[in-house]
């Protein structure tokens, strides 16, 4: 078997990329799709095709959905999530900072793709995005708090012998 054969055969694996922006009182940003029933927080595919990084994905998919140019901050969570219907998705959370009132100001909308944006405190953003997003924005934020290294999770979740607990929800 050649070479080109062996990598054609191999297993695909997706991969993502998110921010999570907070403004001055704490609050997060989330955007409304238009192809899903649930809110995200700004990311979206890799271009791996394109030898895109997940952290220039990221940067170009807030660009393009809210129309911030804003380099991403530290990696604060990769999350190995099991797909039903898809392949297994690779997904970066990178912290974007706190955005000023100038910058709330700017957001300007990817009409083909998103209905709106909000800033919401962490309570209400539960209630509003998948149950594998909280998961995995959770245990991002509580990285970001801790000052520690990117939390390591399968399905939203640490994997057994990684850093802390489980916490499933």
């Amino acid at each position: 078997m050649d070479y080109a054969s062996y990598i054609a055969g191999l297993p695909r694996v997706l991969a993502g990329a998110g921010t999570i922006f907070r403004d001055t009182e704490g609050r997060l940003l989330l955007v409304e799709p238009n192809y899903r029933d649930t809110w995200t927080l700004p990311g979206g595919t890799v271009e791996s095709d394109a030898g895109e990084s997940p952290r220039q994905a990221a940067r170009r998919e807030t660009a393009e959905e809210i129309g911030l140019d804003i380099e991403p901050g530290p990696l604060l969570a990769v999350d190995w999530a099991r797909g039903k219907n898809r392949p297994p998705l690779v997904s970066y959370l990178y912290d974007g900072g706190v955005l000023e009132a100038a910058q709330l100001a700017a957001i300007r909308l990817q009409e083909e793709e998103l209905l709106s944006w909000r800033m919401v405190q962490w309570d209400e953003a539960q209630t509003l995005v998948s149950h594998e997003m909280a998961l995995r924005i959770d245990a991002a934020l509580k990285a970001r708090t801790a000052g520690r290294g990117p939390a390591e999770l399968e399905d939203g979740v640490p994997p057994s012998g990684a850093d802390g607990p489980p916490s499933r929800g």
